[in-house]
């Protein structure tokens, strides 16, 4: 695959959308797992994204250690461990279109929405009211965030759909991701070793692509620190937008 330069740009391209989304650019990074499957097996193309997104983790974490939130966490992270357990025991029966046609579907529905009030907002010069549901309906979403990362690192819209809303400084709605899929991609080792997913292929593609990866997330970092507060959470709808309009072209296609 080394040689095949339809795959080297595939593959530049998606470490680069993880690395800007795990510097704060929550959105992009969901749109790395299709992208290399336009030329290798979507189980290939997560497998080949895994271990780069530990090595990117661990330089999110350093930055953003100090700024997360307890209590979503807590609420969100038992229910996205049964969810990647879910995704594994199913993963050979599940058709991944019908999963990524439903998601696409969902977020683009729900970035489209949030994009019209928060339009109607400003219009009349009020505040969005943050989301003030209560903390089991974040399990719920953690089972979905949980589910669609283990199937194809997608978990960043159903984590978007319950946080986004509720407003949170946006250093620390970066940082509560950031650590939430830390722990989550360590989870799924054992579930993609497996599936025999990791050969030594894989793992060579992985390693060559760690510098890019570290690189393109140094630079989300610095990015997402020089963006207000306002602009970063209609980006994040915006992104939604675009990225559930690619899910579901490509399933429906």
């Amino acid at each position: 695959m080394l040689t095949d330069p339809a795959f080297l740009a595939a593959a530049c391209i998606a470490v680069i959308l993880v690395g800007l989304a795990k510097g704060g650019f929550a959105g992009l990074g969901a749109l790395a797992t299709p992208i290399l499957a336009l030329v290798i097996a979507p189980t290939k193309a997560a497998a080949i994204l895994l271990p780069i997104l530990i090595v990117q983790d661990a330089v999110s974490l350093w930055n953003f250690r100090r700024e997360w939130d307890r209590w979503i966490l807590g609420w969100m992270l038992p229910g996205a461990i049964g969810g990647v357990l879910i995704g594994y025991w199913f993963a050979a029966e599940l058709s991944a279109a019908a999963v990524m046609a439903a998601l696409g579907a969902i977020t683009l529905i729900f970035g489209a929405y949030r994009l019209v009030v928060e339009h109607l907002a400003r219009r009349r010069q009020e505040e969005v009211v943050a989301s003030t549901s209560p903390g089991w309906v974040g399990t719920l979403f953690g089972v979905a965030t949980g589910f669609t990362s283990q199937i194809a690192h997608l978990g960043g819209p159903p984590f978007q759909m319950w946080v986004t809303p509720r407003r949170l400084p946006h250093l620390t709605y970066v940082g509560t991701q950031v650590l939430l899929f830390a722990i989550l991609n360590w989870i799924k080792v054992p579930t993609f070793i497996a599936l025999g997913e990791f050969d030594r292929e894989v793992l060579v593609i992985s390693a060559a692509l760690i510098p890019l990866a570290i690189a393109s997330t140094v630079a989300g970092v610095w990015l997402v620190r020089r963006i207000s507060a306002a602009r970063f959470y209609t980006l994040i709808y915006v992104l939604m937008v675009l990225l559930g309009t690619k899910l579901l072209w490509d399933a429906l296609v």
